[in-house]
This record gives structure tokens, C-alpha cells and sequence, in this order.
């Protein structure tokens, strides 16, 4: 299978993703595809031919080899691979349908922009993002548990037993190389884990950017419609309706000074 146009496709994925989305997509290359292509599939390449049970009983090898593997680990890794990468074609294609709609409206307002940034997220575009989120850890946690539930574990036993017609009996079958199969399906399985919690982090981030922005804005408007409903005029009157007595003075002085007011009062008056 060739990887890498899926490889060159998603990759322009890369420059609408976020710092968690772009390490996402360097694991899921390096870690898993590169792996993938070039040791595992020679690992299991020889899963059917060097399968071994103790009879000559015709049919018998083959009955147990479809019990013990239902589905081979690599066109099960090949399906999980496809089934991660296409939610992050959701998002180009919400990102082209965007730019060809920015395109028509600049040609109707003669150069006006409909979107300053097609590939800013927001808007429908971060619900499209945030799905996408939600389909690869969805699809890597389906797939993580249809492996635990076919072979009971992530285990491969060195010998099984089989007891299904046409065999005589209870057989003992073998497979080639059953620790480095082990080491391999742990290496896939951890990695799976790594891109499920890196898709989560993502999620927990463009919520959590999402949700201090709006309190933001819910803050700027409060304060706004603060400002508009109490003018300044309003909120500070003149200095001389807060005058001041001094609280040190004695009753006498207080006295004093009234009259002394009603006194320049008078005189003003009668000028």
C-alpha cells in the first residue's frame, strides 16, 4: 500500500492545526506509518506461512490459524490508520469550501473579503475541528478495544491449543517469532494511546480558549453597558456637596463658623 500520498494529503492538514494537532500528526508518521511500513509488515508478513500445528490432519492447520487470528494485525492496523486520518479531510474540506466562497464574494464586492483567514478557526470551522477531534480518538479507542477483545489481551501466547473439526484432537499450534510480534502490537498499542491523549489535550485546549474568550467578550460587554448606563457626569458630582468637616473641631469653633457664614451671607446680600 502506498502511504505516501495519504502522507502528502494530510500533511496540509498541518498548517490549520494547532501545536498539539501537529505533534499528533508527527507521531501518527513517524511513530506509527513509518513502523508501520517498515518493520511491521516484514514482521508479519510470514504470520500464515510459519504457522505450525502438531498433525497432518488436512484442513485442521487452517481452521486453527483462522480461530487464533480472526484478523491479521496489520490489515487491522492498515484500518485503523485510514479510519484516524480521515476526519483531518474534514477539515481541509471545510477549509477549500471557505476560500472558493471567499473567492465568488470578492468578485461580487470587487475585492471585499467574506474571510480575513479562511483557515482561522472559527465559526463552523472550530465545530469541524473539534469533530475531527472527536473522530480519531473515537475510531483509535474502537480499534485499541476490537484488538483487546479478538485476542483476549494484547498477547500473543507461544503456544495455543485448538480442538476444532477436522482435527482428531486437542492440537498444539505455534507462531514464528511470538516475542517480537508482542514487542511490535505493544509499540502500536502505546502509540495509540499517546495520539488518543494528545487528542483529548487538543480538546481540552480549544474548549478551554474558546470559553475564556467568550467570558472575555461577556466582560468588555458588561463593562461597556457599565460605562453607558453611568455617565461620568453622573458618577462625579461637584467637589463643594462633599465638603468636609474637619472632625477635630470643638463644638465652640463649629459654632463660630456658621456664624461667620451667615454673616459674609448677609453682607453679600445686602451688596
Amino acid at each position: 500500500m502506498n502511504w505516501s500520498g495519504l502522507e502528502n494529503l494530510i500533511s496540509g492538514v498541518n498548517k490549520y492545526s494547532t501545536a498539539f494537532g501537529r505533534i499528533w500528526l508527527s507521531m501518527v508518521f513517524v511513530f506509527r506509518v513509518m513502523v508501520f511500513v517498515v518493520a511491521a509488515q516484514r514482521v508479519w508478513g510470514d504470520e500464515n506461512k510459519d504457522f505450525v500445528c502438531n498433525t497432518r490432519q488436512p484442513g485442521c492447520t487452517n481452521i486453527c490459524y483462522d480461530h487464533i487470528f480472526p484478523i491479521s494485525h496489520i490489515r487491522l492496523w492498515a484500518l485503523q490508520l485510514i479510519f484516524i486520518t480521515c476526519p483531518s479531510l474534514m477539515v481541509m474540506a471545510h477549509v477549500k469550501y471557505r476560500e472558493g466562497k471567499d473567492a465568488k464574494y470578492v468578485e461580487l464586492h470587487h475585492g471585499s473579503h467574506l474571510y480575513a483567514n479562511p483557515g482561522k478557526k472559527r465559526g463552523g470551522l472550530w465545530w469541524t475541528y473539534l469533530l475531527s477531534l472527536v473522530f480519531k480518538a473515537g475510531f483509535d479507542i474502537a480499534f485499541l478495544y476490537i484488538l483487546y477483545r479478538i485476542y483476549d489481551g494484547y498477547d500473543l501466547p507461544t503456544l495455543s491449543k485448538c480442538s476444532l473439526e477436522p482435527c482428531p484432537n486437542t492440537v498444539d499450534c505455534f507462531i514464528s517469532r511470538p516475542t517480537e510480534k508482542k514487542i511490535f502490537m505493544l509499540f502500536m498499542v502505546v502509540s495509540s494511546a499517546v495520539c488518543i491523549f494528545m487528542c483529548f489535550c487538543e480538546m481540552v485546549y480549544l474548549i478551554g480558549k474558546r470559553i475564556s474568550k467568550l467570558v472575555r467578550i461577556r466582560q468588555e460587554n458588561q463593562r461597556l453597558l457599565f460605562a453607558e448606563q453611568h455617565e461620568l457626569t453622573n458618577m462625579a458630582p461637584p467637589r463643594s456637596q462633599y465638603r468636609k468637616t474637619d472632625p477635630t473641631l470643638s463644638d465652640s469653633q463649629m459654632s463660630l463658623n456658621r456664624r461667620e457664614k451667615i454673616r459674609e451671607g448677609g453682607i453679600s446680600t445686602t451688596l
